[in-house]
């Protein structure tokens, strides 16, 4: 997966509400791209059946717990 295609799907997931273990897999998936560049094929995935899931779902209002997420661009990897 490449870092656009991360960030777009990134940019989908922050308007679902996720569960605490969704979030956290988010949160290590997001680590291990800024670390190594790449994610693994299991994360790739994990990453795009999330986003599958989440985008039948009508987006959520930006919640207090959404923004404290604080996900952001990936761009000071480039």
């Amino acid at each position: 997966m490449n870092k656009d295609r991360l960030e777009w799907v990134m940019s989908g997931l922050n308007q679902h509400a996720l569960t605490e273990a969704e979030d956290q897999f988010v949160k290590t998936a997001l680590e291990d791209f800024e670390k190594n560049h790449a994610l693994t094929e299991h994360q790739e995935e994990r990453l795009e059946n999330l986003y599958k899931q989440k985008s039948k779902l009508i987006p959520n209002e930006p919640t207090p717990r959404a923004k404290a997420r604080g996900f952001r661009p990936l761009a000071h990897l480039a």
